[in-house]
């Protein structure tokens, strides 16, 4: 039977959920760009930093013991939580940007050559647009990318057109962070994979929001962020297929990722996962990390999905009584994101106003520009739900949106 998930004792377990905003209640609809974090893991940091820091692997001290241990068991939670057949393939970031850099840098520099076609899609985060073009010029190589549908979806005809110039790689989002729009991954990578292409895929807003098993996606390299998913900021995950990473050189240099280190005979590199993590790492978000997806694991991952789907739904029936209302994203399959805007006001107004009401949403190009030069817009209001969201909230966002819309238009 499928389980239901219960919002208000998810919400106690929040304690900025409590807080005010303008003398108002604050309701917190901006998952998308950032998670709220649970005591869980506000804890799991404050007891690393209060009762166990040292550095990481190579102390012999009993704090050094214990913080690897833990840093290390939260790469295995990790490993499990996305379905990686090993630990080995868990690469610690400073967050999905830092993880896609590594992959353009380390395999991007090694397999793009001139002339060679990187593959993006229109959709996409900067983050994933922005390191394919550095690359891209660097490797007098083409970045080609799908285009998106009126409905939010890919256009399957132009992907399957693109393929046909055999492109070296290819990088998409899981889900759309502006859109919701979630994507087939698995056929997307089979198809690619196909052609000859490499698979990256953007995991930030899928991770939250759903179950991840990257052994039947196929893809090569996945990525996702802490921040977004009720961890801390400031860490990430690259999961490379194994092969693959051991054939990598390693990006940045420094300690932690050698071997041995000599001026006159060079430097030999530590194996995996540690040739890719230079320098110390965001222990205490690593630490951090791991009690997340736990603590997410623990809420039911299909009930997160069909809760904030939920909430999305009826965001969606509130405000389409709204004169001028106009959703970007209606694709069949979306996560819990409503992207809008609403004939003569501007997103920007609008998020001001909902503020002042204590309601957090995400207003503007939400870092895909092209994709809002595709609509021909200048931005969206967005609102991204989270397991913490209640449809009372949505009930009170639905509310103000109207009263600001009334507001600017007197």
């Amino acid at each position: 039977m499928t389980r239901v998930l219960d919002p208000h004792t998810v919400r106690a377990q929040f304690p900025i959920l409590n807080r005010e905003v303008n003398g108002k209640p604050l309701v917190y609809l901006d998952h998308a760009a950032s998670a709220q974090k649970p005591v869980a893991v506000i804890e799991a940091q404050r007891e690393y930093l209060m009762h166990y820091h040292a550095n990481v692997h190579r102390g012999v001290h009993a704090l050094s013991q214990q913080a690897t241990e833990a840093f290390e068991q939260a790469r295995v939670s990790v490993q499990q939580h996305i379905g990686a057949a090993s630990s080995n393939e868990i690469i610690w970031a400073a967050g999905a940007t830092d993880g896609i850099n590594l992959v353009a840098q380390s395999w991007g520099r090694e397999h793009i050559g001139s002339g060679d076609t990187i593959l993006i899609t229109e959709m996409e985060h900067h983050a994933n647009i922005v390191p394919w073009q550095m690359l891209a010029e660097e490797r007098d190589a083409r970045l080609e990318a799908v285009g998106v549908l009126d409905d939010g979806s890919l256009d399957l005809t132009d992907f399957q057109e693109k393929l046909k110039v055999n492109p070296k790689l290819f990088a998409f989002s899981h889900v759309s962070n502006t859109l919701g729009t979630i994507n087939d991954a698995a056929a997307l990578t089979k198809q690619a994979q196909a052609a000859g292409a490499v698979v990256l895929i953007d995991g930030c807003q899928a991770v939250p929001h759903m179950a991840i098993d990257v052994a039947e996606l196929g893809c090569d390299f996945y990525v996702f962020s802490g921040h977004k998913t009720y961890g801390p900021t400031g860490i990430g995950v690259l999961y490379g297929k194994e092969p693959l990473l051991e054939q990598m050189k390693p990006w940045r240099g420094g300690g932690e990722m050698i071997d041995v280190v000599s001026i006159k005979n060079g430097t030999t590199y530590a194996g995996l996962p540690h040739k890719f993590e230079a320098g110390t790492p965001h222990i205490s978000g690593g630490i951090a990390l791991g009690v997340a997806l736990n603590w997410m694991a623990g809420l039911g991952l299909e009930a997160v999905m069909d809760h904030e789907v939920t909430l999305a739904a009826q965001a969606r029936n509130g405000l389409r009584q709204i004169e001028g209302m106009r959703f970007i994203g209606e694709a069949e399959h979306r996560a819990g994101v409503v992207s809008f805007v609403v004939e003569g006001t501007h997103p920007y107004d609008i998020g001001t106003l909902l503020d002042s009401q204590g309601i957090a949403v995400r207003t503007g190009h939400h870092c895909t520009q092209p994709l809002m030069e595709r609509y021909t817009i200048p931005g969206t209001v967005r609102a991204s739900f989270g397991a913490y969201n209640t449809l009372q909230e949505v009930d009170t966002f639905v509310a103000a949106t109207q009263r600001a819309v009334r507001m600017l238009r007197d």
